[in-house]
């Protein structure tokens, strides 16, 4: 069993910043990529940043230049910095990463934390 569990949404006025985390947890050998998703009301979900093993970064153009995904292999969390915060960022930002266990990979979520933006 494996799990994810975010903190640090909530309120902010827009051009402020917020630090997403998302701690791992569960019995597995390591992490490959792990990734920060968006999901707006009435909205597909929406990738944001991933990172890779390796300290790769993507970012989906909408954000780039504002937010920073870092992550910390050995307390297995990931972080998204947000900065210069817009009110078309309010979204529930989820966690996603892939787990290597024996007998193969698994992909997992966590529960989600609210981001509010105001204008």
């Amino acid at each position: 069993q494996v799990q994810l569990v975010e903190s640090g949404g909530g309120l902010v006025q827009a051009g402020g910043s917020l630090r997403l985390a998302c701690a791992a947890s569960g019995s597995f050998l390591s992490i490959n990529a792990m990734c920060w998703f968006r999901q707006a009301p009435g909205k597909q979900r929406e990738l944001v940043a991933l990172i890779t093993s390796g300290g790769s970064r993507n970012y989906a153009d909408s954000v780039k230049g504002r937010f920073t995904i870092s992550r910390d292999n050995a307390k297995h969390t990931v972080y998204l910095q947000m900065n210069n915060l817009r009110p078309e960022d309010t979204a529930v930002y989820y966690c996603n990463a892939d787990f290597v266990r024996i007998g193969g990979v698994l992909g997992s979520w966590g529960q989600g934390t609210q981001v509010t933006v105001s204008s």
